[in-house]
């Protein structure tokens, strides 16, 4: 019998009995044809490979993440994947939504095709989140039915606006929700739903949302698998207490691993989803375990029933390790070919422009002056309680805290008090919004920082202690369409260009790893405390994300789902 591909001598792991076991694997056009130990001798290869006793197991498959978070383009994404072992994803593209619509979408899956790694994508069902912030394009009901339209959506991505669900049945988003269940029946249905418990979760399960993928703590993983929500675990829910819950409990079928967001530094020093199963080993899950939530129950939460193991008629997707307990990635096949070798030079190639050309044009925001940085009020002089944004290392989430700051002359006195201030400048050329507050905790302490790339509305973000550096790491950010600008002192510090959409670079992925990791030292110089202070900041604009976050159109109490005044008992 004819084969492309016979790989002799190895431990093919087993999704359905999750063990490994030896044996020889034969491919024919791209699938796997036969696993086993005895007939390997009958059939006449073109190629054959001696595994040497190596581990194989499926290429994995990492079923929530944004590729903008990598701040690359998808082939640069792509490039990064395969050598991590990552063979199929399932990426929602909701930061190039709100910057460009249902077309930032489309162009999004174009550039994908001719990607190594299969990339099926989520519809943007939050875009914008809320109305409580001006983006540059939004995703409506017609232009999800054009999307589903085109076959290659998998599912509906994260519903993240679950304030509204719960409280305002006419919302947009249940509007959308009613939408997909009566034409739709059978897509799936992402959710985002931080903390929530009991009737609030319950009403949102019963609303269609039946999978969560934010920060998990016991209690809550037990109430959501109970209710039957799926659950996708990244590496901030891989604390101790919940691995061990996942560990000792028969809920393997009832979540996967995901990374949801990967910097590019981070990216090229850790790898991607073959870090966190890696973690999880090193946490005590045995490997059997923690390649199963990285291959097999992700491909089954997606319905993708030609992948996710090691067996007759599945795509031939596959990894070979030379060491399973550290996950030592030798040699990574897509569909029977192989596309890395770790014995061979794997270098990306400069690429072409992948997008029309007015994606490289969508800052619409002139200069901006130190003016532009006062904080004016019309209250009267004299000491006023203010909230302040504290940002917190460990979380995304942002407290409100409230304190004392002088007026005088109609100008909030920031700048001599302990806070610095955070603004946002519209830059689609919609309204022209400006919105001002006041930060602190474990922000910066000097200097500022600019950035385009502020989830989830991408407006032009400005945090910082003076109104000069203000100013100048704002206009360097404008005047390269997009992108991070950390200045101190009137010398700019790091600057990393993104002028694609102004959240993507297409330089490879490398280079813009180091960008990023001089981007992280620079902001760390300033005094900023935080494990990831790229995401830290890039959060702040994120209405969804509890508690106080800022817009456009000001501070946005987000439990309570209503702007709130920078001032207290100010005019709202």
């Amino acid at each position: 019998m004819n084969a492309d591909l016979l790989i002799r001598n190895v431990k093919v792991y087993n999704s359905y009995y999750k063990r490994f076991e030896d044996g020889h694997v034969a491919v024919l056009e791209g699938r796997f044809l036969y696993i086993g130990q005895e007939e390997a001798d009958a059939f006449t290869a073109g190629e054959t490979l001696d595994g040497q006793g190596q581990y194989m197991i499926p290429g994995l498959i990492d079923i929530h993440l944004h590729i903008e978070s990598s701040m690359v383009t998808p082939a640069s994404f792509s490039f990064g994947l395969i050598r991590s072992g990552v063979t199929s994803i399932v990426p929602e593209p909701h930061e190039m939504a709100n910057v460009f619509g249902v077309e930032g979408v489309l162009e999004m899956m174009k550039a994908s095709r001719a990607c190594a790694a299969d990339m099926f994508y989520s519809i943007p069902s939050s875009v914008p989140a809320t109305p409580m912030e001006t983006t540059g394009g939004s995703i409506e009901i017609e232009d999800m039915d054009q999307l589903l339209a085109t076959g290659e959506m998998i599912c509906l991505g994260e519903i993240m606006n679950y304030v509204d669900v719960i409280r305002d049945p006419d919302c947009k988003t249940n509007q959308i929700l009613r939408h997909i269940r009566k034409h739709y029946p059978q897509l799936i249905i992402e959710g985002h739903t931080p903390k929530l418990m009991g009737l609030d979760l319950h009403q949102l399960i019963a609303a269609g949302i039946d999978s969560d993928h934010t920060h998990q703590s016991v209690e809550g993983l037990k109430a959501r698998i109970a209710a039957g929500m799926f659950i996708e675990i990244q590496e901030k829910s891989m604390i101790p207490e919940v691995m061990d819950y996942l560990m000792h409990h028969d809920v393997a079928e009832r979540f996967c691993f995901v990374t949801d967001d990967v910097m590019p530094d981070t990216f090229i020093a850790n790898g991607h989803l073959d870090h966190i199963v890696r973690k999880a080993i090193t946490m005590g899950m045995s490997p059997e375990a923690a390649v199963y939530a990285a291959t097999y129950t992700p491909a089954q939460r997606m319905k993708m029933s030609d992948r996710g193991s090691i067996a007759p008629g599945k795509i031939a997707d596959f990894v070979l390790l030379s060491d399973l307990e550290s996950l030592h990635i030798s040699q990574v096949y897509k569909s029977g070919v192989k596309q890395f070798d770790r014995s061979e030079e794997y270098i990306q190639p400069a690429a072409p422009k992948a997008f029309p050309e007015h994606f490289y044009e969508s800052v619409k925001l002139g200069s901006l002056r130190e003016e532009d940085f006062l904080i004016r009020t019309e209250v009267e002089n004299g000491t006023h309680t203010c909230r302040v944004m504290m940002v917190k290392d460990g979380s995304t989430f942002v407290e409100e805290h409230q304190a004392k700051v002088e007026v005088s002359e109609g100008r909030l006195e920031w700048e001599s008090s302990e806070f610095g201030q955070i603004a946002v400048f519209e830059r689609y050329g919609v309204n022209g919004n400006q919105a001002r507050g006041l930060i602190g905790g474990d922000t910066i302490k000097r200097g500022a920082i600019a950035t385009t790339y502020s989830h989830d509305n991408h407006n032009l973000l400005v945090v910082g202690r003076n109104h000069a550096d203000m100013a100048l790491a704002a206009n360097t950010v404008i005047a390269s369409q997009g992108g991070f600008c950390v200045v101190e002192d009137g010398k700019v510090l790091s600057h990393l260009e993104l002028p694609v959409g102004g959240i993507l670079t297409e330089e490879p992925l490398e280079e813009v790893a180091s960008k990023v990791k001089e981007l992280r030292a620079a902001m760390h110089h300033l005094g900023y405390v935080h494990y990831n202070p790229i995401m830290s900041i890039s959060t702040h604009s994120l209405a969804v994300s509890p508690a106080l976050k800022i817009t456009d159109l000001g501070y946005v109490d987000v439990n309570a789902g209503k702007l709130v005044p920078l001032i207290v008992g100010a005019e709202e």
